[in-house]
C-alpha cells in the first residue's frame, strides 16, 4: 500500500469515526489490514494537517480542517481551536508569538495555516511556542485579531 492510499483511509477513518490517540488509529487501520507503525500515523496526521479538537462531552479527537462548505466555517473552526490551545500571545514587529501547551503548537499552526486569516503570510511551529508572520506593516492587527479570536 502507497503512502497515499494509507493516507486517503485516514481522512476516511477520521471522518467516520472519533479516534482520539494514534494507538486507536493505528488499530483501526489494522484492523482494514493496512500495516502501520504509530511513527508513521504520526507523520501521516502531521502531512494530513490532522488537528486534535475538543468534542461534546470533553473528549479531543483527531480532525482534518478541510470542512465542506455547510459545515462550520473556518475562522469558527480557528476560533475554537485558538480558544482550546492558546495561552498567551506577544508581537516583535512583523512577528507574533504566540505559546501553547506543551506539544501543542503544531495544532495551532496547522489551524492558522489553513485558515483565511489576513495579514499573515505562515506560521513556523516548535513544542509550545509559533511564530506567526505577518504581512509587512501588520503585526499589530494580527495579534489583536488572532487575541480576539482566541478569547485573551
Amino acid at each position: 500500500m502507497t503512502k497515499i492510499q494509507r493516507q486517503h483511509h485516514i481522512k476516511n477513518i477520521l471522518g467516520e469515526e472519533a479516534v482520539t490517540s494514534q494507538a486507536q488509529l493505528t488499530d483501526l487501520l489494522g484492523a482494514l489490514e493496512i500495516v502501520a507503525t504509530q511513527a508513521t500515523v504520526s507523520r501521516d496526521l502531521e502531512e494530513l494537517g490532522a488537528v486534535k479538537v475538543r468534542v461534546p462531552g470533553g473528549a479531543t479527537v483527531y480532525a482534518i480542517p478541510e470542512l465542506p462548505a455547510d459545515q462550520i466555517a473556518p475562522e469558527d473552526h480557528l476560533r475554537r481551536v485558538l480558544g482550546d490551545w492558546l495561552v498567551d500571545v506577544e508581537r516583535s514587529g512583523d512577528l507574533v508569538v504566540l505559546r501553547t501547551p506543551p506539544g501543542s503548537a503544531h495544532v495551532v499552526a496547522s489551524a492558522l495555516d489553513r485558515s483565511a486569516v489576513s495579514d499573515m503570510l505562515g506560521t513556523v511551529a516548535g513544542d509550545d511556542t509559533l511564530l506567526a508572520i505577518a504581512t509587512e506593516g501588520n503585526g499589530a492587527r494580527l495579534r489583536k485579531h488572532l487575541e480576539t479570536l482566541a478569547g485573551i
